[in-house]
């Protein structure tokens, strides 16, 4: 609702008849309402408790003709104005039906809108202030810079601040405070820094206001410089600081800062939950888990935070199940503690026990966000079970939750790694606000998918817009190229990624490369292209050498194989998928000696291949299969299905032979 101002007076309705529209609209009598002296009517306000109580009390204002009396109004408005027990409607009601409204009550309605979150209305009503002739003051202009910060609206925040220079404000503390906060909030921190330097006299709101405004902005090696600054000054830090300090901390990992933190803390003064929290969450994700968890079980008052960051950081240390007793003692879980747990299970491909804490999150009737659907459809995309994921699209639809750049991008995701490309494009097609996250996304389902044009069509289309690929998108690229034997368009692009981008390629785009060259026959090309990435003797590119030692076997090139196979063999001796590959290599070429070497080579070191492993949805459900697996209690019935499949396999086999000797036999008896 933007604010708009009516010119009308009371003097356009008879006192008596809008005295009796606002008693009928409150239920109460008109001829029973006794007429107030000021005194009585000002008591009233101020021991004022409801806005039902209000509505009655202002219905005695209009009987008593005191809504002409500026005190009267002005309490009345304060009351209105309240962000807990007030009425912004009601207040801007009275507001309007006065005749001459004062500059205080011009600053409580700005107030009002600003902190309901209004931010238009309480603008519109600063331009009418000033149109009206009234002079803003060192009340007003917080509020309004406030409001021009939250829009970041930088043109209107410097003709604002030309005014305050205008109107000899610009010194005072509360305004210049103000000032370079809604420069941080337009991430203009560098002006906040020099209005800051310019200050006379700081006070502990000013720094704290500085300090806050970099970690916003993401400069948090500048904020921990402006703290040890105030340091060197002498200036004591209060929890504010403390807790914007602490978010630097974390996002520069500066556990030795923390720690300082801490033992003034503790010898200081007594902190509250917030700042408590802060520091919980600094020591949980700098990896000291084991600090986080001493001083969370010291904590003289938790709240939901708290064991939300607790929980998080044995998640994020890959202690699920310590995380999981933890989950189980909160006394309240909200919706983020229920996502920080399911999110872990996903994050460590913990999938069925992700979805089973939903059905529990469901029991319990906590409705879950769009973080929480996320990481469900995340868990059905590396389960491909895409019945589940279906489920979870209609639990969407169905609860009204919004399919933004989130939301959309997983769908995407589930979609297109469970088969359903068609469905992901839908869904890509429908999002409005796309950010890369979800262009990346569908790239990538599409290059999966082997929609090698689509996808670079759609990749052309991203940047035609203005959306700027990052690296993850550069692999829905290359592996696109790969898919569709774009050796050319491949090689372009991934020239074009730090030529043109400025992203320096990663193991990833080196590895999506090396299999486009290996499946297009050139060796040679792969096998250099691996010798000219940096450090190519340390054991993170194995996976590359493993995708060219696979290349020679699907071409055939023993000799390649066989001299690459002693190169990397000598980096992991003990790896079972490099052993495995050689012995394919053996095997393609039919030289079996040499796959019985490698396989008895194999034994003797005690290298074992990782069991095969695959799954398959029914009604619902998972089942997972493990190559030579016994535990399962229905393995009897696994394998007697087996056999029985294998058996029909073997007949039809001998039929098929039996078939083509037919026919065989028939065109030499013509001949």
């Amino acid at each position: 609702m933007l604010f708009r101002i009516r010119r009308r007076t009371i003097s356009a309705l008879s006192l008596q008849l809008l005295s009796k529209i606002i008693c009928y609209r409150f239920s109460i009598s008109s001829s029973k309402v006794r007429r107030l002296t000021k005194k009585t009517c000002i008591s009233l306000l101020e021991n004022c408790k409801s806005m039902k109580q209000l509505k009655q009390i202002h219905c005695q204002i209009l009987v008593s003709s005191l809504h002409l009396s500026r005190d009267v109004i002005d309490d009345l408005i304060v009351f209105c104005t309240d962000p807990v027990s007030g009425d912004l409607n009601h207040a801007t009601k009275v507001f309007e039906t006065l005749e001459n409204r004062s500059l205080f009550i011009h600053n409580l309605m700005i107030k009002a809108f600003v902190k309901k979150g209004n931010l238009k209305s309480g603008l519109l009503l600063f331009g009418r202030m000033r149109e009206e002739s009234f002079q803003p003051d060192n009340f007003t202009y917080p509020f309004v810079l406030k409001a021009i910060g939250s829009l970041h609206m930088e043109l209107e925040g410097k003709k604002t601040h030309a005014l305050i220079v205008k109107t000899g404000l610009e010194f005072d503390s509360y305004v210049r405070n103000s000032l370079i906060g809604m420069y941080a909030d337009i991430c203009r921190v560098e002006i906040s820094q020099l209005l800051f330097d310019e200050m006379p006299e700081r006070d502990i709101i000013s720094w704290n206001i500085l300090i806050a405004g970099y970690v916003k902005c993401g400069k948090f090696g500048d904020a921990i410089s402006v703290y040890w600054r105030m340091d060197q000054e002498g200036v004591k830090p209060d929890e504010a600081t403390l807790v914007s300090t602490l978010s630097a901390c974390v996002s520069t990992g500066n556990l030795e800062l923390g720690t300082r933190i801490h033992h003034f803390m503790n010898e200081e003064f007594r902190f509250g939950v917030p700042l408590g929290n802060a520091l919980l969450d600094m020591y949980a994700k700098c990896g000291r888990v084991d600090m986080a968890r001493r001083f969370f079980d010291r904590m003289p008052e938790r709240n939901v935070i708290s064991w939300t960051s607790m929980v998080s950081g044995y998640v994020n240390s890959g202690q699920l199940d310590e995380a999981r007793q933890l989950f189980n003692r909160s006394p309240v879980k909200d919706v983020i503690l229920w996502t920080a747990m399911i999110n872990g299970y996903v994050q460590y491909n913990h999938f069925e026990e992700a979805m089973a804490l939903f059905r529990e999150m469901q029991l319990k009737r906590v409705k879950p966000d769009k973080y929480t659907v996320a990481a469900l459809l995340t868990a059905c995309s590396s389960l491909g079970a895409l019945e589940q994921g279906k489920w979870i699209h209609g639990y969407i639809k169905d609860n009204m939750i919004k399919i933004d750049a989130v939301v959309g991008t997983a769908l995407i995701d589930m979609y297109a790694k469970c088969g359903c490309i068609e469905k992901s494009l839908d869904i890509f097609r429908g999002v409005e606000g796309k950010d890369t996250a979800m262009w990346t996304s569908i790239i990538c389902g599409l290059a999966l998918n082997g929609q090698t044009s689509k996808a670079l069509e759609l990749f052309s289309e991203m940047k035609s817009i203005g959306a700027e690929p990052d690296d993850i998108t550069f692999i829905g690229v290359l592996n696109a190229c790969s898919h569709g034997g774009l050796v050319d368009e491949g090689r372009y692009y991934f020239d074009a990624m730090k030529r043109v981008h400025q992203i320096e390629p990663k193991l990833e785009h080196y590895g999506c490369l090396v299999d486009l060259l290996g499946r297009a026959g050139l060796l040679d090309d792969a096998e250099k292209l691996i010798g000219n990435i940096p450090n190519n003797n340390d054991k993170s590119i194995l996976p590359l050498w493993g995708a060219l030692l696979n290349a020679c076997r699907m071409h055939g090139n023993v000799e390649m194989g066989e001299r690459l196979a002693k190169q990397v063999i000598e980096l992991e001796f003990v790896n079972s998928g490099l052993h495995t590959l050689v012995a394919n290599i053996y095997a393609a070429a039919d030289r079996w000696n040499d796959v019985t070497k490698i396989r008895r080579k194999m034994k003797d070191l005690g290298i074992k291949k990782t069991p095969g492993c695959s799954s398959i949805e029914v009604n619902g459900m998972i089942h997972e299969f493990l190559v030579a697996d016994s535990a399962s209690p229905q393995r009897s019935q696994i394998y007697s299905v087996l056999n029985s499949i294998s058996r029909l396999m073997d007949l039809d086999e001998q039929i098929e032979i039996n078939d083509r000797d037919i026919i065989n036999t028939s065109y030499l008896l013509k001949r």
